[in-house]
């Protein structure tokens, strides 16, 4: 549509039995204007693919390159020092059999690397999420008040960890102009608002932080009304995604398989989040154009993940670019619809 503000791009994460070539092929096919892929898909034997490489085949499917994921990287970096074995899906074999000192030094390792490619790249655009920088028990978001006694502060130990562990990969995205865009996320370092406001504040303000919205994380008890309102200023990134809660299950429950929970991640028309009003949010807050006076591009993508427990991935996918391409790309209001009353 000429002149929208906004254009349907997909993350590639869930894809990853993809290559590069054949993930851009199947958005180009299901009707994407761009791609965020994932940092997997830009490996290659020896590293990562180069620059041109991914250009080319960007250009040859006729798409915009919208950023890097860099979910699992950033993750197992923060996590890694807490011994959790849940890292190892996202790290080579050889790795994960190091100690945590030497697996978050090869994390760091690898994700500065990954940004001087984004910055050969010209991507400015890196969607990740802190790992569990402040603890497990901190991460469980529980109100049980036992986080601080004698000899020992959990809170603000976290802080400390935080800034220390994150200040070399802070720097260099700094330096580089690419913005760390945390996902406010349950599990990770900043599960609300205004846990992600005291990040930056304990970073003295740190230009780089900065956040990937995504409504479909928004589930107990703060809206994505009131998050994104809070952080509007620092988003530069935007996943599109819907949810419902089942009535009368328990939100929080050693419960694995992803049909049983109480939360479902849902097709992009049928959650309980009103999807236009989202994107009319993120226009209000400024995300669009923000994104494009910081990467040049003329629109900015709304970007779909195909996380749902009862349908097929591409299905998934397709369905939501063709909800965003259908529904959510319109011309932004040149100004207030009062303007021209009695003219």
């Amino acid at each position: 549509m000429a002149n929208s503000v906004y254009h349907p791009s997909i993350e590639g994460a869930q894809h990853g039995a993809k290559s590069l070539v054949d993930f851009l092929a199947y958005a180009k096919r299901s009707g994407a204007a761009g791609a965020q892929p994932s940092n997997y898909m830009l490996q290659s034997e020896s590293g990562f693919k180069s620059a041109q490489e991914i250009r080319n085949a960007f250009d040859q499917a006729g798409l915009q390159l919208d950023g890097v994921s860099g979910h699992c990287p950033i993750w197992v970096h923060t996590t890694a020092w807490t011994g959790s074995p849940t890292i190892r899906p996202f790290i080579p074999e050889d790795v994960a059999k190091k100690p945590p000192a030497e697996i978050e030094a090869w994390a760091e390792n690898y994700v500065l690397k990954l940004l001087d490619l984004l910055a050969e790249l010209q991507v400015k655009i890196f969607p990740m999420f802190w790992g569990v920088a402040f603890g497990w028990e901190l991460a469980t978001g529980y109100p049980w008040g036992f986080w601080a006694g004698p000899g020992f502060d959990l809170i603000k130990e976290g802080q400390e960890r935080f800034v220390n562990k994150t200040r070399k990969i802070r720097d260099h995205a700094r330096k580089l102009g690419i913005k760390l865009c945390h996902e406010i996320h349950p599990g990770t370092a900043a599960a609300t608002a205004d846990e992600f406001l005291s990040l930056v504040s304990i970073c003295d303000g740190d230009e780089t932080m900065a956040v990937n919205a995504d409504p479909s994380h928004c589930w107990e008890g703060e809206s994505f009304e009131s998050r994104f309102l809070k952080v509007g200023p620092y988003v530069y990134a935007c996943h599109i995604k819907n949810h419902t809660i089942r009535p009368g299950l328990p939100v929080r429950t050693m419960e694995p398989a992803w049909m049983k929970r109480a939360m479902q991640f849902t097709d992009l028309a049928s959650g309980d989040i009103n999807m236009q009003r989202y994107a009319e949010l993120m226009l209000q807050i400024g995300y669009p154009q923000r994104y494009c006076k910081l990467t040049g591009a003329k629109s900015a993508p709304l970007v779909v993940e195909a996380e749902s427990a009862h349908k097929d991935l591409d299905y998934t996918s397709a369905d939501g670019i063709a909800y965003v391409r259908d529904h959510i790309q319109w011309p932004a209001a040149g100004g207030s619809f009062e303007d021209g009353m009695g003219a």
